[in-house]
């Protein structure tokens, strides 16, 4: 019996350039796996209205209605703007890009706290590109 592909739907900021090529390589690794893109506009993080202007669902809800047309088994926000949003944030998007698509949806910040809690982990250090703060925001 052979297994079904798995298309993952991947939601990327415009402006990323090592968010597609790391995930098609680890996707590379699973027998069936594909990774297909779709891009939303993000140039800029900041706090500013306009920065923060840039994660309105209605462009991110495009963005997967998109992936949608590729029959994708899942569609992933590959961001961390909850990070400095609230993690509200993507629970909303996860459940409107399931109700607007039909697909399940999950993103990078809500797995990652999903891992954080199975492994019991109650200290994390942080990295991060952003500014001084962002980064307040995030911790």
């Amino acid at each position: 019996m052979t297994t079904p592909p798995l298309r993952l739907g991947v939601l990327t900021p415009s402006s990323n350039t090592a968010l597609e090529p790391l995930t098609s390589a680890i996707a590379a690794t699973v027998p069936g796996c594909s990774a297909h893109f779709s891009r939303f506009t993000v140039t800029e993080i900041s706090l500013s209205a306009q920065a923060l202007g840039q994660f309105d669902d209605s462009k991110i809800l495009a963005a997967a209605e998109l992936l949608a047309d590729a029959k994708v088994d899942v569609i992933g926000w590959s961001g961390t703007s909850s990070g400095w949003l609230g993690f509200d944030r993507d629970r909303v998007l996860c459940e409107r890009i399931t109700e607007r698509t039909g697909i399940p949806a999950t993103t990078a910040v809500l797995a990652l706290n999903e891992l954080l809690a199975l492994r019991g982990v109650t200290r994390l250090a942080l990295v991060t590109p952003y500014t001084e703060d962002v980064q307040q925001r995030i911790v």
